[in-house]
């Protein structure tokens, strides 16, 4: 994202309740935005040919492939340092000592 994907130009040019349809920054970027993945946009003939799926039943396809699949880059260090002196001083503020901190994890 930057100013102008965020369209912040266009959006001072055009103001409230312009026509930001027509506007060339609209048609410049408009494929990129609009890649839906639930949405279904064929015909209903062919929709129902390939199994007539609800949008529930995509999204909910999704989200299992992703929780079977996703695997999340791991944190840099430094950031799990602070993470981690966080999360100390919060303990040391609420008086939970490290024997609590161990039994309450």
């Amino acid at each position: 994202m930057n100013d102008d994907t965020l369209a912040i130009d266009p959006i001072k040019e055009i103001g409230s309740g312009g026509d930001f349809l027509m506007h060339p920054h609209t048609f410049k970027y408009m494929r990129q935005q609009s890649k839906p993945e639930l949405i279904d946009r064929r015909v209903r003939g062919t929709w129902e040919k390939a199994g007539a799926t609800t949008a529930y039943e995509r999204a909910l396809k999704k989200v299992r492939y992703i929780l079977e699949n996703h695997e999340p880059e791991p944190l840099p260090e430094e950031v799990l340092e602070k993470i981690r002196s966080i999360v100390t001083e919060t303990e040391k503020q609420m008086g939970i000592s490290p024997q609590k901190q161990q039994t309450q994890r």
